[in-house]
């Protein structure tokens, strides 16, 4: 068993992390690096083609983003979720790739009057429908055989729609062992979403850590109301703007 990691690690999004296993390669994740973590979203870390099967722990673009390039540079195995997360990533990967077309087109308007050489999106809206072909969905709780020697099972982590955990059986030989993915693991007590689902054992466990600097206060229910009326009016005290991204999926 090997674990390789080519995304959020030395930053925050961009999660894709890959898993050897009797031969297979399984990417749990592909995501794209956003904000301040962007770099080079261009160029994956490995060869696509030798990419056996992809899980997706939800649909969040960190996580699933550059799906659509993955099959765009030769991927052909199945990509596994929940149903809810495989229902999201229709809408959410034909968008992102609309983003990717506008964004080239923006700049290739732009780079034309500098002189520049034009721009190719990092994927199109076709990538995203050929990608959309290979989604294999399950519901929470079902033990699945992606490859040889490998068995998932998702586990509702309460995040977003068909978010998950991930338990992960890898069987080399006569051996074993049990890897979880914790996906991004949300509150207790949300509206519409369920409380995340605890998992008891586990060899290895690999972890989200987008908040891990901060402290919460687990002893009471957050007063979220409460919270955001107090940032705008120390905002506007201070003579700042809020904006409130109210198109982000799950906010």
């Amino acid at each position: 068993m090997k674990l390789t990691f080519f995304g959020a690690a030395h930053a925050v999004t961009g999660s894709c992390h890959c898993v050897e296993c009797g031969g297979k390669k399984i990417l749990v994740d592909c995501g794209l690096q956003q904000g301040r973590d962007e770099r080079d979203n261009q160029a994956l870390d490995f060869n696509a083609g030798y990419i056996d099967a992809v899980v997706v722990t939800h649909a969040h673009i960190d996580h699933s983003g550059r799906i659509p390039l993955l099959v765009k540079q030769g991927f052909e195995g199945n990509i596994y979720c929940t149903r809810l997360t495989g229902q999201l990533l229709s809408i959410m990967l034909r968008d992102s790739a609309h983003i990717q077309e506008s964004d080239a087109q923006w700049q290739n308007q732009k780079g034309r009057r500098a002189g520049e050489e034009p721009v190719e999106p990092l994927y199109t809206v076709a990538d995203a429908e050929a990608a959309i072909k290979h989604i294999v969905t399950c519901e929470y709780g079902t033990r699945l055989q992606v490859e040889d020697g490998v068995k998932i099972r998702f586990v509702d982590a309460g995040h977003l729609l068909g978010s998950a955990s991930v338990e992960m059986w890898l069987t080399e030989g006569d051996e074993t062992r049990k890897v979880v993915f914790s996906g991004d693991i949300g509150n207790r007590d949300q509206p519409i979403i369920r409380d995340p689902q605890y998992i008891k054992d586990a060899d290895y466990v690999l972890t989200e850590s987008t908040y891990g600097d901060r402290l919460h206060d687990m002893a009471q229910k957050p007063d979220y109301t409460a919270d955001l009326a107090a940032i705008i009016d120390e905002t506007l005290g201070k003579g700042g703007n809020v904006i409130i991204p109210s198109f982000a999926v799950g906010r």
